[in-house]
């Protein structure tokens, strides 16, 4: 045998000096620094100037604290949204977005207050408001950046801030339009209301934990009871979870188509549902005695007396000794205490306490829990007042904004804090007094249940009764033009007119979220229900930052004054001061010369902070502050084509943006909504930080980099509940690998292509024509996917198509033709044709995804050009296959590459390349194929059709090429070359 020589300088391997390595938390706060300093977001803007536009409104995230997960996957979202519009070729902007006011910020700023032992009340409004807005800022800045160095592509030198002037301004004006359509009234109802916070709450601000209770038993002595005489003298018996609106009782209420029964015990007798009359007794009583049935009917007309009045009776006139003595401090006499109650207050306390409480039909009543009876405190439940409301009882406004009753309430007066569970434990101050009084018939602290709290403080939230202001939902809306001139700039030029026929608010709202399209869809009917069933939208809060309620009541007839002059005094105000305009320094100023401020209440109250966000379409969208984002003159419809945040918005800004436009513009701001759900850790379970199972976005880019945090995000099922961890990183992880290596491979294997070696596709091998043919069906679905912002099958059909049709088999079976044919061989010559197809395809395809990474990609191919984000999707050569016959052969290669494995397992063989593979029935499988197709597709030394015998595989005695390793009937000893290798080589 001749020596043999080393002919690896004569393959023609690829050359690239892109690296396997990413080292992307190095690489890729350069590149973003190279976007900034070449002003990438504005080049695109240039480039995509006049085209069809798309728009996506950011929902402004609040200004505090570090970015999180949920974060990260929203803005990554929003993102490949944007970005997947414009590679499609439409103007597609991003203006990011911050939410500035609120309790949020303002808790936050009162912490620190409170570690330095200040007073908030005690500092000067606009001096505390002056804090918030520097707290906002600071974090507005922070997160900013962080938001950025995900790779997010916006316009983040001049986002949009709900505290800047014009935005205060804005929000202003809307509210005004509103006010002059007569849709905002004052009136007093149950709220959420926080007693830390010191405010109402809307839904959107509440959670709800599972809490322990304590729950209790009192008997309320019948006094009337004109159709069942029986009654009189015996006890009805309500049941409820929070004694402190014991106080505060006015009423009871039956269930029209509840049983009842009355029941005798120890020489009592007491009223109760037939249903929970065995839990009762169990709760309440020794034993039943006697018991008989008692009709709904029975409660008509019927009235009881609070337990506590003859208590306080007894008290007053020293006839309870005991009872004095455990009461109230200021009903015992005792001046060194608390002094005595004036005869007025006794009078007023005995009044109140004395009155009947009629019983009441209530549908509401059921007998799942309790007696089957319920009492009545409308100043804090919305069944409550509502059927006290409609038989004339009104609300006390007993509780204070701090949870305690007032101080000049008869009992318990100056106490609290209700939702403090001592306060309403079976030995506090409540359940002690009933018991003296003889009313408590049994208390324990073991009733679990769910409970709503403040998401902020997390403290527990009442409902309580106070003035407040409201958008009504069923009142019609009246026709009217918006007036053009006081809001001009601010949004309010381009108000529409609303006509009366279109209905009540609830009804246009209804009726635009059936014009739009929900993403997934299953967020139409989320939201469908929470509008077809929320009461009246309560507009006001009790805080001091915020956009004010700007609002003069006239102090006669409690009616706000309606003038379109100082209407466009107050917004031009606010645009030039910002909210700090609006105080009693300014307010005379304001009315001008036709009103006395000594007329009007100025209204201190603060707008909820969702109509804040509500209102952002009007200043963003259509005021012409973002040029990029105005729709064209003419166009009518909704500004945004877009709306994208978490399904937590369906009760949040999605709903408040959806009510505010349709109650000024008649329709909504979106033509589509877009909703994801909840990142939870990788065992499904929900972040928190005393668990210690939080993921932070930041971390994960010092560890992986931006991309991999990106490539996660939009490689789960976002529309649902979806998981991140350390393990599903590493996934992750892998995944960009493979993908970053077929780009390297790509860069390597096109080292040197020029325009005079591309082929088209008519004169190619039938291999590279199914190639393409599998690109455009990639094409195809990647389409699909963008325009049902499926970004997961996205992502799927990208990656497949990389690991599977390109390298796993295109790439595998070509390598022989890249590395060993002549550079002007016509086959090699389509190979690469196809790759450099390939490449400007898969490198726009994962631009959105990928944005770094496939920067780095560009820039390796063709250094100092523009951007990789400038360019649009790509256009591909039609190309000719038969899809269907390269399915079944790629289905066969399969099943030889498994008939091989076993003899490469038992060393019988080293590769593929020294199998010879015999195969029955191939010529109906396959049609007239040469064996040397074959076995380059299959990568073996041969493949020979038989009929009617099994696959079979064994190991060739064909001498190895020493350049291209096949073994063929040419070589005539290993390291020779066959007659390919050799025309290259020596030709």
């Amino acid at each position: 045998m001749s020596e043999q020589r080393d002919y690896r300088p004569t393959v023609f391997l690829p050359k690239t000096d892109f690296p396997m390595k990413a080292g992307l938390p190095q690489k890729e706060p350069g590149i973003l620094a190279r976007w900034q300093a070449e002003g990438l977001y504005e080049k695109l803007r240039a480039a995509r100037a006049g085209v069809e536009k798309f728009i996506l409104h950011d929902g402004p995230p609040y200004a505090n604290g570090d970015m999180h997960i949920g974060h990260a996957l929203n803005h990554i979202l929003k993102d490949m949204v944007v970005r997947t519009q414009s590679l499609l070729g439409k103007d597609a902007p991003y203006v990011p977005g911050w939410d500035c006011h609120g309790l949020p910020i303002e808790w936050k700023v009162e912490e620190e207050y409170r570690k330095k032992k200040k007073n908030k009340d005690e500092v000067p409004a606009k001096e505390f408001r002056a804090e918030c807005r520097a707290y906002a800022q600071n974090w507005v800045n922070v997160q900013r950046e962080q938001l950025k160095r995900l790779g997010v592509n916006g316009d983040w030198d001049h986002p949009y801030l709900t505290m800047d002037f014009q935005a205060e301004a804005t929000i202003v004006g809307e509210l005004l339009k509103f006010a002059e359509a007569g849709m905002i009234y004052r009136g007093a109802k149950p709220v959420m209301w926080s007693p830390v916070e010191k405010t109402a709450l809307a839904e959107a601000e509440v959670e709800y934990e599972d809490i322990t209770s304590t729950q209790i038993d009192v008997a309320f002595e019948i006094i009337a009871a004109p159709n069942a005489p029986e009654l009189v003298g015996a006890y009805a018996v309500i049941w409820t979870t929070t004694p402190w609106t014991i106080p505060v009782n006015q009423a009871l209420a039956y269930g029209p188509d509840v049983d009842y029964s009355l029941i005798s015990s120890g020489g009592k007798k007491f009223v109760v549902a037939n249903k929970l009359l065995g839990e009762f007794a169990k709760r309440a009583l020794d034993s039943v005695d006697t018991e008989r049935p008692i009709s709904s009917n029975a409660f008509q007309h019927a009235a009881a007396r609070h337990p506590i009045y003859n208590y306080l009776r007894h008290s007053r006139a020293g006839g309870n000794p005991e009872a004095t003595a455990e009461l109230d401090p200021r009903l015992r006499g005792d001046d060194e205490i608390g002094g005595r109650l004036s005869d007025e207050e006794w009078e007023r306390a005995l009044e109140f306490y004395a009155r009947p409480r009629p019983f009441l039909p209530g549908d509401f009543v059921t007998t799942e829990s309790g007696t089957g009876l319920v009492h009545m405190a409308p100043d804090h439940g919305e069944d409550d007042f509502d059927l006290c409301k409609a038989h004339g009882i009104n609300p006390v406004f007993a509780v204070e904004g701090d949870g305690r009753y007032r101080a000049d309430w008869p009992w318990l007066g100056g106490q609290g804090s209700v939702i403090n569970p001592k306060f309403n434990a079976p030995d506090g101050p409540i359940c002690t007094d009933l018991k003296l009084a003889g009313g408590l018939l049994a208390a324990s602290t073991d009733y679990q249940h769910s409970y709503p709290h403040s998401w902020r403080s997390k403290a527990k939230v009442i409902f309580r009764c106070t003035p407040q202001w409201f958008v009504p939902m069923d009142k019609p809306l009246a026709t009217l033009e918006f007036p053009v001139a006081p809001l001009e700039g601010v949004g309010g030029a381009v108000a529409a007119a609303v006509s009366a026929s279109t209905g009540t608010l609830r009804e246009v709202a209804l009726q635009a979220i059936s014009d739009t399209r929900w993403v997934p869809e299953k967020g139409e009917n989320r939201i469908r229900s929470m509008v077809e069933g929320r009461p009246d939208w309560v507009l006001s809060r009790q805080r001091a930052w915020g956009v004010p309620i700007t609002l003069f009541v006239d102090r006669k007839s409690g009616q706000y004054l309606n003038d379109p002059a100082v209407n466009a005094r107050i917004v031009a105000a606010v645009r030039e001061q910002g909210v700090d305009a609006w105080d009693d320094e300014n307010a005379q100023t304001l009315l001008g010369n036709d009103y006395k401020l000594e007329d009007y209440e100025r209204i201190t109250d603060i707008l909820d902070v969702w109509f804040d966000s509500g209102s952002t379409h009007a200043f963003v969208l259509e005021s012409g502050r973002w040029p990029e984002l105005l729709r064209p003159e003419g166009y009518e419809g909704p500004p945004a084509d877009l709306y994208l945040e978490g399904s937590d918005q369906h009760r949040g800004w999605f709903q408040s943006s959806l009510l505010e436009s349709c109650a000024t513009r008649g329709h909504a701001p979106y033509k589509a909504v877009l909703t994801h759900g909840f990142t939870m850790d990788q065992k499904g379970m929900k972040m928190s930080k005393s668990l210690g199972n939080t993921v932070s976005p930041l971390k994960v880019m010092e560890q992986y980099g931006a991309d991999i945090i990106r490539l996660w995000a939009l490689s789960v099922d976002y529309t649902e509940d979806h998981r991140i961890g350390d393990e599903i990183l590493k996934g992750v992880a892998d995944q960009y690998r493979k993908l970053r290596n077929t780009f390297r491979y790509l860069l390597g294997a096109l080292d040197g292509f020029s325009e005079e070696e591309r082929l088209p596709a008519d004169q190619m091998p039938e291999l590279e024509r199914y190639m393409l043919a599998l690109l455009r069906d990639l094409d195809t679905e990647l389409r699909r996917a963008t325009d049902a912002f499926d970004f997961n099958a996205y992502v799927r059909a990208l990656t497949d198509f990389c690991n599977e049709d390109l390298s796993a088999f295109f790439f595998d079976i070509r390598k022989d033709c890249l590395y060993c044919d002549a550079p002007a061989d016509p086959k090699r010559r389509a190979y690469r044709t196809v790759l450099d197809t390939l490449f400007h395809a898969l490198i726009r395809y994962a631009a959105p995804v990928l944005v770094f990474t496939s920067e780095e990609v560009w820039q390796s191919r063709y250094p100092g050009s523009d951007s990789v984000h400038l360019l649009v999707w790509p256009e591909l050569p039609e190309a000719h296959a038969d899809v269907v016959k390269w399915r079944e052969m790629r289905a066969l290669r399969q099943r030889v590459s498994e008939a091989i494995e076993p003899l490469r397992r038992e060393k019988v063989i080293g590769s593929s390349l020294e199998a010879e593979v015999i195969v029955s029935d191939l010529e109906a499988i396959l049609g007239n194929y040469r064996d040397v197709d074959l076995a380059e597709l299959f990568i073996t030394a041969s493949v020979t059709p038989v009929q009617g015998a099994d696959m079979a595989v064994v190991r060739t005695t064909k001498h190895k090429c020493g350049r291209c390793w096949r073994h063929l009937p040419e070589v005539t000893e290993d390291g020779a070359l066959c007659n390919r290798c050799d025309e290259v080589v020596n030709g």
